[in-house]
């Protein structure tokens, strides 16, 4: 297990599309050791998640979690999540506008995101899930699955002028979303 260095916007290998990773070889030591590699690295930056191809694999593997982390301390608990190969569906048209940030960009924006999602993938087993994921546990699928798509979150930023530094955003925006994002939790439960 080691730490993988993050790629960082500008990057070409963030902008491909990841391939699907053979049923046969889910159980390979290849990709068990980048599934150990990607939440060694997760960890490692106090990210929610984290895709193959933020550290340069082009294969549709993303990691996922949330405990006590710093850098979101509003976001709800996710167990470790490993998602090969994961699709994801939007289930209606709520949405919520999210101030995102990312470990590969030195930034934070506004996004919308669906409230509600289906998601189905296999984990590190092989084991097929399909799962309803609400909340801003879907959002943070939605922003891995993007990054597995060749999607940065800034694509989806609707007003450049939301956009602001990880400082900037402390200073200046941070208390507001913090206090409308706990609320939005309070009501839809993750």
């Amino acid at each position: 297990m080691s730490i993988r260095e993050v790629l960082s916007i500008g990057h070409p290998a963030l902008r491909e599309v990841a391939q699907d990773v053979p049923l046969a070889e889910v159980g390979s030591a290849q990709v068990q050791a980048l599934i150990d590699d990607l939440v060694a690295t997760m960890r490692h930056a106090n990210g929610a998640g984290l895709a193959a191809t933020q550290v340069g694999e082009p294969v549709r593997i993303a990691v996922m979690e949330v405990g006590d982390n710093p850098r979101y301390p509003y976001k709800p608990r996710i167990p470790l999540t490993v998602a090969i190969n994961p699709v994801i569906e939007p289930l209606d048209d709520e949405q919520v506008v999210i101030n995102e940030g990312c470990l590969s960009v030195p930034l934070r924006g506004e996004v919308r995101r669906h409230v509600n999602v289906r998601v189905r993938y296999l984990d590190r087993d092989g084991a097929e899930h399909d799962e309803v994921i609400r909340g801003l546990t879907a959002a943070t699928w939605q922003h891995e699955c993007d990054h597995l798509d060749g999607v940065l979150f800034i694509d989806k930023v609707d007003d450049p002028a939301t956009l602001s530094t990880w400082d900037t955003y402390e200073a200046f925006h941070r208390d507001a979303f913090v206090e409308r994002i706990t609320a939005f939790v309070a009501r839809v439960g993750s």
